[in-house]
C-alpha cells in the first residue's frame, strides 16, 4: 500500500501540472486549447482519485492506532443495550436547513470529483456557463431566494417604499398605459377630458382622454464573491457573510438607482426624470439651506403626495437644518423630544439621512418625495451560481448573484395646477447652491 506522504505528493503533483497549464495560457494571453482542456480534465480526475485514496489511508492509520491502544491493555467496555434517542421533529429532507448549508453543497458539487447533493435538483435552464456541471450552475432554493430578496428590500431605504410589480416567468418587461396629464386646467385633465354645465354650451362638445405608454425592461444587478476554502469550512460564517454582504450591497445599489439612475442599463432615477421639480435658490443666497428653500419645496409638492412624502437628506445638511426657525420656532424637530417620533421631522414629515443624496450644497442633497409614485418590476428573485474553476489558482470558490429588476418614476412631467402657474410633482429637490 502506498504511504500517506506518497499519496499526498501524487495529488500535489496533479495540482501543480494543472496550474502549469493555466499559467502557460495566461502568459500567452490565450484561452485553453482543446488538447489542454482534455489534459486538465484528466489531471483533475486523477487528483480527485489520489485525494480519495489519501483520505482512506489516513482513516486506516487512525484505525490502526486505536487497535494498538486496545491491544496494549485498554479494556473494552462491555456491551450495553443502546437505547435510541428520541428523534427530533423530522424536516423535509429535500430542502436545505440553512442558506449556508446550501452554498456548501454548491461548492462540493462544483469541486473536481465532487458529489452532487440530491437536493440541488434545480439547475439553470439556459446559458452556457449554467448548464454544464463543471461550471456548477445551481439555483438557490426559492425559500432562501425570497429571504435574501426580503433582506435587500429591508436594507434599501428607498427600495422598501416603492410600488413593486412581480413579473411572470415568460415575461422580460411590461408596458403600462398611463394617462398623459400635464395640466389640471380645463380641457387638460386626464389628458383632454372636459365636462360642461348644460348652460355653458348650446350643444355637447366632445372630448377624450389622452394616454401614454410606460415601458420597463428588466436590467441585471449582479454581484460576484470570491470565497476562500478556509471560510467554506464554516457554513455558518459563510451564510452570514453572503446574506448580509449581498443584501446590503444590492439594497445600496437599488437605492442609488431609484434616486440617481440614468435609465440606461439601470433603472431611471427620480433626479433624472422629467417629472422632477427643482426649486431655485434664493437671490444672493450664501447659506447651504434656508427656511425659504424648505417652504418653497413643500409648496411645490403635489398635494395628494404630502401624506406619503419623506425628506431624504445628505447627513451633512443636518447641522444647518437644526438652526433654522420661523419666528423663533424650530422647523426641524430632532427625533424624540417634541416630535415624540424615532425620526426627525420637517413640516410633520419624516427626515431620513440617505447616503445616495449628493453632497451639501449640490443638487439632490435634499429631496422631498412620495415613493408610491415610483414603479419597480422584478422577476424570479435573486438567483445564485457557483464555479470552482475561475479562481482555481488561488484556492478560492466564486459565488455569483443576479437580480433582474427595472424601475422608473410614474410621472414623466410636472403638473400645472388648475389655478396658479407653479408646477407641482411628487418629487421635489433644491437647485445647486455652491458657487
Amino acid at each position: 500500500m502506498r504511504t500517506i506522504n506518497e499519496l499526498a505528493a501524487r495529488a500535489k503533483d496533479c495540482k501543480n501540472q494543472i496550474i502549469a497549464i493555466i499559467e502557460k495560457a495566461e502568459k500567452e494571453d490565450r484561452m485553453l486549447t482543446a488538447e489542454e482542456e482534455v489534459q486538465m480534465a484528466k489531471l483533475q480526475e486523477e487528483r480527485a482519485n489520489w485525494t480519495k485514496q489519501l483520505e482512506i489511508a489516513k482513516q486506516l492509520r487512525e484505525d490502526e492506532k486505536q487497535d494498538e491502544q486496545t491491544n496494549d491493555g485498554t479494556k473494552e467496555k462491555e456491551d450495553e443495550t443502546v437505547i435510541p434517542k428520541e428523534q427530533p421533529e423530522s424536516r423535509d429532507e429535500r430542502k436545505f436547513a440553512t442558506f449556508g448549508e446550501q452554498m456548501m453543497a454548491v461548492y462540493r458539487a462544483a469541486a473536481p470529483g465532487g458529489k452532487v447533493d440530491a437536493r440541488l435538483s434545480t439547475r439553470a435552464a439556459s446559458g452556457l456557463n449554467e448548464t454544464t456541471p463543471s461550471d456548477g450552475g445551481f439555483l438557490v432554493e426559492k425559500t432562501f431566494v425570497a429571504e435574501l430578496l426580503k433582506r435587500t428590500y429591508e436594507t434599501g431605504v428607498l427600495a422598501s417604499k416603492v410600488r413593486k410589480i412581480p413579473l411572470s416567468n415568460n415575461t422580460n418587461g411590461i408596458k403600462i398605459n398611463a394617462v398623459a396629464e400635464t395640466s389640471r386646467a380645463n380641457g387638460s385633465r386626464w389628458g383632454g377630458i372636459q365636462a360642461y354645465w348644460e348652460e355653458e354650451a348650446g350643444e355637447i362638445t366632445k372630448s377624450k382622454p389622452k394616454f401614454r405608454q410606460m415601458e420597463l425592461q428588466l436590467k441585471k444587478l449582479t454581484g460576484l464573491c470570491y470565497v476562500t476554502d478556509e471560510l467554506l469550512q464554516d457554513a455558518v460564517a459563510l451564510e452570514a457573510v453572503l446574506k448580509q454582504g449581498f443584501a446590503e450591497e444590492f439594497g445600496f445599489k437599488m437605492d442609488d438607482a431609484i434616486l440617481n439612475g440614468s435609465g440606461t442599463g439601470e433603472p431611471l432615477g427620480i433626479l433624472e426624470c422629467g417629472g422632477l421639480v427643482t426649486v431655485a435658490k434664493e437671490t444672493s443666497q450664501t447659506d447651504k439651506i434656508t427656511v425659504e428653500n424648505l417652504v418653497k419645496m413643500w409648496a411645490r409638492l403635489w398635494g395628494r403626495s404630502r401624506a406619503n412624502s419623506v425628506w431624504y437628506i445628505n447627513q451633512e445638511l443636518e447641522p444647518h437644518l437644526i438652526t433654522l426657525t420661523i419666528n423663533d420656532v424650530p422647523v426641524y424637530i430632532p427625533a424624540g423630544g417634541l416630535s415624540s417620533t424615532p425620526y426627525a421631522t420637517l413640516f410633520g414629515r419624516p427626515v431620513l439621512p440617505l447616503e445616495q443624496c449628493n453632497a451639501a450644497g449640490e443638487l439632490g442633497d435634499i429631496v422631498l418625495a412620495d415613493l408610491s409614485q415610483y414603479l419597480l418590476i422584478d422577476k424570479g428573485g435573486i438567483n445564485a451560481a457557483s464555479s470552482v474553476h475561475v479562481r482555481f489558482l488561488y484556492d478560492e470558490n466564486v459565488f455569483r448573484f443576479i437580480y433582474r429588476v427595472d424601475g422608473q418614476p410614474i410621472w414623466n412631467s410636472t403638473l400645472t395646477p388648475y389655478k396658479g402657474s407653479a408646477t407641482v410633482s411628487p418629487y421635489v429637490t433644491l437647485a445647486k447652491r455652491n458657487a
